[in-house]
């Protein structure tokens, strides 16, 4: 006796990609002015020499869980939870040596036990190798979603030359078939090098960053990436409209544009970048967030993008670059949420000098023993302590 398999999914060329972003950011908000005037600083250094103009400030019970659980949420309630069978968080500030981040979002969201849950790490570039993942995923089942958030919070000392490139934010992300955004091409360009231009050893609350050796670090990656892609049968420099790229300040997409022109012979438009750097201005460094807050705001931009290819370069210091591209879709402008974006950044609640100093201090003291954490955050999630060295998180109530 025979039998007739059940239908599987096919294995046709299927165009996957982005359906949906949604950003997401802390409670509060530093005018980088202020800090400029306590160090005695030109602001211009801060808002033209880094591109920098205000950064985000967590709320003590805001963590990097609360922020990629707060992104994902409008995702998981406009598209539902039926055809989502991962999830993949990316970040650099994993709060638990063993528990994934996305294990405490997945229970958040509600989401069905039935979806598989990772954290990726490799600096800020992990938010592209759970793109990838998803990719994956996608292709071998068209049928179904993956949800990739890349969720992070910059720290480093006070009065420090990084300071003011200080930020939070998170970035959620619907991969799929046929998406409704942008469609990523097959072919990438990848580099990777061990280098010790930025890193954050186990028993340290900030991390140890190299400035000039992370920047050329950047660029060589940023090189080697395109001399991959190229290799691998990559587009030309001429087939491109726009770039996006990896911002720990937004003046390093500047730097980056002009080595790219550098590199490829090509007359690159620098002022094409300031659409892609409008978010981050505003959020500050969200390391594995950043390249995709930088895309969330090109495409929330007025400008007609269909049909147009964008590169995307992903860097992540220690160090892993790589250039990802695609086509923006027909009809994409109906599923934006720009006016959602923006609100998320206009209603964070301003903070003075010694605020921000206060809760930078009490966030690098934080430890594990047991203790409860008051409400602060209006976002819809938030850490509420720990109990028996277990991190808690819970709704807020009308949030």
């Amino acid at each position: 006796m025979t039998t007739t398999p059940a239908p599987g999914p096919t294995h046709e060329a299927t165009m996957i990609g982005i359906s949906d972003l949604s950003l997401a950011t802390g409670h509060h908000v530093l005018d980088l002015a202020q800090l400029a005037q306590a160090n005695g600083t030109d602001p211009a250094k801060y808002r033209v020499g880094l591109g920098q103009d205000e950064m985000s400030v967590l709320a003590p019970d805001e963590d990097v869980v609360t922020l990629a659980a707060s992104a994902a949420l409008p995702l998981v309630q406009r598209h539902g939870t039926d055809r989502i069978r991962t999830l993949l968080v990316a970040t650099e500030s994993g709060v638990d040596q063993s528990k994934s981040v996305g294990v405490w979002v997945h229970r958040l969201l509600g989401l069905p036990s039935s979806v598989r849950t990772v954290e990726l790490k490799q600096a800020c570039y992990a938010g592209t190798a759970g793109l990838q993942a998803a990719l994956g995923i996608v292709a071998r089942d068209p049928r179904q979603q993956v949800l990739v958030v890349a969720a992070d919070v910059a720290r480093y000392d006070v009065d420090t030359a990084a300071e003011p490139t200080q930020g939070a934010g998170a970035v959620a992300m619907l991969v799929e078939a046929d998406p409704a955004l942008l469609a990523i091409d097959p072919v990438s360009g990848v580099h990777t090098a061990d280098v010790d231009d930025f890193w954050r050893p186990n028993d340290h609350a900030s991390a140890v960053v190299d400035g000039r050796l992370s920047v050329s670090a950047y660029l060589d990656a940023l090189t080697g990436a395109w001399d991959d892609y190229r290799a691998q049968g990559g587009h030309g420099i001429e087939e491109f409209a726009r770039f996006c790229y990896h911002q720990p300040f937004t003046r390093m997409a500047t730097k980056a544009h002009r080595k790219l022109a550098q590199h490829t012979g090509a007359a690159l438009d620098e002022a094409l970048l300031e659409p892609t750097t409008r978010y981050n201005r505003r959020l500050g460094n969200s390391y594995t967030a950043s390249l995709w807050a930088a895309l969330a705001s090109l495409l929330d931009d007025p400008t007609d993008l269909t049909g147009e290819r964008i590169g995307l370069f992903s860097y992540g210091s220690g160090a892993v670059g790589e250039l990802v591209t695609g086509v923006v879709r027909d009809g994409y402008r109906d599923h934006l949420r720009a006016e959602d974006n923006l609100r998320v950044l206009d209603e964070r609640k301003p903070v003075d000098l010694a605020t921000y100093r206060a809760l930078h201090a009490a966030a690098g003291a934080r430890g594990s023993e047991d203790h409860d954490v008051p409400v602060a955050t209006s976002a819809p999630f938030r850490f509420a302590g720990v109990r028996n060295l277990a991190r808690r998180y819970e709704g807020v109530a009308g949030a």
